[in-house]
Order: C-alpha cells, then sequence, then structure tokens
C-alpha cells in the first residue's frame, strides 16, 4: 500500500500545466463561448422580462376596455327602456291632442276636472271608494 501512496504522490508532481499556444486557444475560446452564452442567456431573460410585461400591460387593457363596454352596454339598455316609455308618452299625448280637436271631450273635461257647469246645471261630487277610505283613516288617526 505504501507503494501505491508514493506512485500517486510521485504522479500529482509530476503533472504540470502544459502551456502550448493550442491550449491556450481552446481556454480561450471556451471563455468567449462562456461569455456568449451568459449575454444570449441575459438577453433572452429580458426578452421575456419584456414580452411578460407587454402581455400584462395588453391584458390590463383590455380588462378595462371590457369593463367600460359593459358599462357602455348598461347604458345603452337604459336609454332603450327610456326611448320606449317617451315613444308611449308620446303615443298618449298624440291620442289626447286629438281628443282635444273634439269640442264634446272638451265640454266634458271641463266639466269633470274645473267643475265647470251650463246654465242652471248644478253639480255634485261623490267621494270615490279610494277618497272614502283614505279620510276614514285620518279620522281613525285622530281618535
Amino acid at each position: 500500500m505504501s507503494n501505491l501512496h508514493k506512485n500517486d504522490v510521485n504522479r500529482k508532481k509530476i503533472l504540470h500545466k502544459l502551456n502550448n499556444d493550442n491550449i491556450a486557444a481552446a481556454n480561450k475560446e471556451a471563455k468567449k463561448l462562456a461569455k456568449k452564452r451568459a449575454v444570449r442567456n441575459r438577453r433572452l431573460i429580458a426578452s421575456f422580462a419584456m414580452i411578460l410585461f407587454i402581455i400584462g400591460i395588453l391584458g390590463k387593457t383590455l380588462m378595462n376596455q371590457n369593463e367600460r363596454l359593459e358599462e357602455k352596454r348598461q347604458i345603452l339598455k337604459e336609454r332603450e327602456e327610456e326611448l320606449v316609455q317617451a315613444i308611449e308618452t308620446q303615443e298618449l299625448l298624440k291620442l289626447q291632442l286629438a281628443k282635444l280637436d273634439d269640442d264634446e271631450y272638451i265640454a266634458k273635461l271641463a266639466r269633470k276636472e274645473y267643475f265647470l257647469s251650463e246654465e242652471g246645471e248644478i253639480i255634485f261630487t261623490i267621494p270615490n271608494k279610494k277618497e272614502e277610505q283614505s279620510s276614514n283613516k285620518g279620522k281613525d288617526e285622530e281618535e
């Protein structure tokens, strides 16, 4: 064992670095390749980071636009409902306008709303059931 051990120690002492042009060129080339890989890896990481940043901005913009579009759709829906109501009101007003051209309707309306009468007429007002109920409730609350 001591013999083997001595040979290993002697071998280590004998091994020296050989410095020739081929080895130096190979080492230089390996260092260049390592630098190129490092630069390429940095560029890839930077590119991926930029791509992720751009995708994030585009995603955020898309979400904001979808929210605004939904708000606009809601407003449009409300405006359409208002338009339908306005059209219905317009139709009712057109009918009432057409009725106002009739003298009999005007006379009937004046008697009903303004208690106007012809000569010799006496107008009696009879309360509706709803009016009676509301007046009875008022009396009950007072007692």
